[in-house]
């Protein structure tokens, strides 16, 4: 079995010319069990790989697809290296650098600013807040003329939440295609709606995939959902179970759910429960609980830069 092996890999699946010398293979794009030492031995073989290759393929989606994030899409606070929490009322995205940070630091940075008094400056990057809406406008712009996805999201979402759908599109599909986890997201609910492209299905999951396999913990329970309401219990279970380790609410009632009809077992469920609360607790800091205290106290004083 081993010599069948090392011959595929080193010869060309199509003419059987070995890789030597100046002859080099080349692995077939979507697959790792072929190799070929021209574009038209790949054609000319496709009718006979086209079958294995599709199901190899697939299980390598798969087993990207199901493998456990580091973290969540979010990733660490910046400033104090902790876990950012999901809420997105309890963060803050900087317009300046595109940095975002916990509520807990920003807390921080205003209570140093005061009383030491000091002008308002950005927590990270030490640059002047913007004084207006117009301000933080021409910020994001700079960004975005620098190429910055997470600017270019921010854009998007602008551009959404005004009903120009195209724009939003378009900041979207660029932002994703620079590795912005959250836009890739965005685009689901576009192609799912028709929102300023036709409808999608098939670029729907792909992008619901791409956020998922990326950390977001909202396009993990959707597949989980997904993959539920078509019959598909196991991969449903596992996609609630990586979501109920990010963090994820949602994630862990649909477990739970599932865990009354029988389909989860008790032990699986009290893994998953432990894992969720062992993620939300990671969140936590004495910084960020006592801004929390003090921004649910005086509304009015807090500013979104």
């Amino acid at each position: 079995m081993n010599e069948e092996n090392d011959a595929v890999t080193t010869c060309c699946a199509s003419c059987g010319i070995a890789e030597v010398d100046d002859i080099k293979l080349t692995k077939c794009t979507d697959c790792d069990l072929a190799r070929y030492c021209s574009v038209k031995c790949q054609k000319n073989h496709w009718s006979q790989h086209e079958e294995a290759c599709k199901k190899r393929a697939s299980e390598l989606r798969d087993e990207l697809l199901f493998k456990q994030p580091e973290s969540s899409h979010l990733g660490d606070c910046p400033i104090c290296m902790i876990p950012l929490p999901l809420d997105p009322s309890k963060t803050i995205m900087m317009s300046c650098c595109s940095k975002t940070v916990c509520q807990g630091c920003c807390h921080a940075n205003n209570l140093r600013e005061v009383t030491m008094m000091l002008e308002s400056t950005c927590p990270f990057c030490r640059e002047p807040s913007p004084s207006s809406y117009e301000q933080c406008d021409k910020l994001i712009m700079k960004r975005i003329a620098a190429n910055d996805p997470v600017a270019m999201f921010r854009e998007g979402a602008s551009q959404d939440e005004k009903g120009h759908y195209r724009s939003a599109f378009e900041y979207f599909t660029k932002a994703a295609e620079l590795g912005d986890v959250e836009a890739h997201f965005r685009l689901v609910l576009l192609y799912n709606c028709g929102h300023g492209v036709e409808k999608d299905y098939g670029k729907l999951i792909h992008h619901l995939e791409e956020a998922a396999i990326g950390g977001h913990p909202g396009a993990r329970y959707k597949l989980g959902d997904l993959e539920r309401s078509n019959g598909r219990t196991e991969r449903a279970m596992e996609h609630f179970i990586i979501g109920a380790t990010q963090g994820n609410d949602y994630s862990i009632k649909l477990l739970m759910d599932m865990f009354r009809s029988g389909m989860v077992k008790k032990e699986v469920l009290a893994a998953a429960l432990r894992a969720h609360q062992a993620a939300v607790d990671a969140t936590k800091s004495p910084q960020r609980e006592a801004a929390e205290e003090y921004y649910r106290n005086n509304q009015d004083c807090f500013y979104n830069k």
